[in-house]
């Protein structure tokens, strides 16, 4: 099993070329937030500002040939403040903040870039990394649970990052902030495990530890530090308690499994009944949609044979209706006919009845005109009428071309001109009669 140990901070004195990679990498494993660079100006750049301002007052003084060794001197001058200036540019890495000082007294802060520190009495105590989240990791053995029984180890992790650079490297520095943030840790791990019960230790694995962050804050507060995640990733438990929580473990997977297995068993029944529940209600739609049709069907047949009945019904009222008005069209047509009939027959009753007392006169007289007459007829050697023989000779009186029969035949006078014109007004009023008549007749014919 890999032994976990607690993670180390310190600060190291680098050059300004290997700032970058004590910041990034570290020393041999162990981080390093904070480091002190050297100081590249020294005091070797006096001996050369000494000797030029020498032969600069000697030549000044000397004249003649001394002006050429003040000449040499301003020269010599020169070179060592061209070197005075080089030795005082420094470069702040971007990410890192660096804390100035002034005659040994922290005086502030150069942020990244390029700076001058032209003053022999400033210089660059520290680089402080100020944008790296840092991790941490603080492995406590023997942390006791609720149950005061000793876990084996908890492993806490967490990152930091540095905030405030002047405040750290005052009150704390690297190498104690290492101190003291271990114990710190160990004194929140502890007090989280004192509350969780033995058999409930690995529920600490990726708990929330936001309490504890919180607490870690508050202590690191005033050393310039913001804790910026915490959380527990592993817990490890006496050997005992492993094996007992290991058949706890085989049995609820094993109690896991069946009901994963009940679960599909479950399942298996619960798709079967709603299939037969689908496939139910598929019948029973389609039944319903067969009874539908039927019914439709059934309507449409009980439709047609009512529009049928009607129709039929509709045609028989209107042939009653039709003959009915036709009968009752004859009827008064032959009503009026009749009307109009008798009420001509009640206009010409004189005319009838003098037509008919004519009639009576004319077959009267036609009676008579054919009528045999007795005739007494004397014979000779016989003194009395046979009337046989006046019977037989009735038919020779009553030739047309005997002259008693032609004078009863052919009547002449006002008399018969008055006949003439009767018979001629009483074939007008028939013809009348039978205009009148024939429309009836012919409605009652339709």
């Amino acid at each position: 099993m890999q032994k976990h140990e607690f993670s180390k901070i310190k600060e190291v004195v680098a050059t300004w070329n290997n700032i970058r990679q004590m910041l990034r990498s570290g020393d041999q494993g162990i981080l390093v937030p904070v480091v002190i660079p050297k100081d590249r100006r020294g005091f070797g750049w006096w001996f050369p500002v000494a000797l030029g301002l020498y032969l600069i007052v000697t030549g000044l003084l000397g004249g003649g040939i001394f002006l050429a060794g003040a000449c040499l001197g301003v020269l010599v001058f020169g070179a060592a403040i061209v070197q005075w200036i080089l030795g005082s540019i420094i470069e702040i890495e971007q990410g890192t903040t660096g804390v100035k000082s002034a005659f040994g007294k922290i005086a502030g802060t150069l942020g990244p870039g390029r700076h001058f520190l032209l003053m022999p009495w400033d210089r660059v105590e520290f680089i402080v990394d100020t944008s790296t989240e840092i991790p941490y990791t603080a492995p406590v053995l023997a942390s006791p649970t609720q149950e005061n029984v000793p876990l084996k180890s908890i492993e806490f992790f967490l990152k930091f990052r540095i905030v405030d650079p002047i405040a750290f490297v005052r009150n704390i520095g690297a190498s104690n902030f290492d101190v003291v943030l271990s114990s710190a840790v160990q004194d929140a791990i502890r007090q989280r495990s004192r509350i969780v019960q033995t058999e409930r230790a690995y529920d600490l694995r990726s708990s929330d530890v936001g309490d504890m962050q919180e607490l870690l804050n508050r202590l690191m507060k005033r050393y310039g530090v913001m804790i910026t995640g915490a959380n527990i990733p592993d817990v490890q438990l006496p050997d005992q308690y492993q094996q007992h929580l290991a058949t706890r473990e085989r049995v609820s997977k094993e109690l896991a499994a069946y009901e994963r297995e009940w679960e599909l068993i479950r399942k298996q029944r619960t798709d079967t009944l709603l299939m037969e529940i689908e496939r139910a209600k598929k019948e029973r739609d389609a039944k319903l949609v067969e009874v539908r049709t039927a019914v439709n069907k059934a309507r449409e047949v009980v439709a047609q044979m009512l529009e049928e009945r009607e129709t039929e019904a509709q045609k028989v009222r209107w042939q009653i209706e039709t003959r009915g008005r036709a009968e009752l069209k004859a009827a008064e047509n032959e009503a009026r006919a009749l009307r109009h009939l008798g009420k001509a027959y009640k206009d010409n009753r004189a005319v009838l009845q003098y037509e008919l007392a004519l009639r009576r006169l004319q077959v009267a007289q036609a009676l008579m005109l054919h009528a045999p007459r007795p005739l007494l007829m004397k014979t000779s050697g016989a003194g009395e009428t046979s009337a046989l023989s006046t019977l037989a000779a009735g038919p020779d009186v009553a030739q047309p071309d005997h002259p008693l029969a032609d004078r009863h035949r052919q009547p002449t006078g006002p008399l018969s001109e008055r006949r003439k014109q009767h018979r001629h007004s009483r074939r007008a009023r028939s013809t009348n009669l039978a205009g009148v008549a024939e429309p009836g007749s012919a409605a009652v014919k339709q």
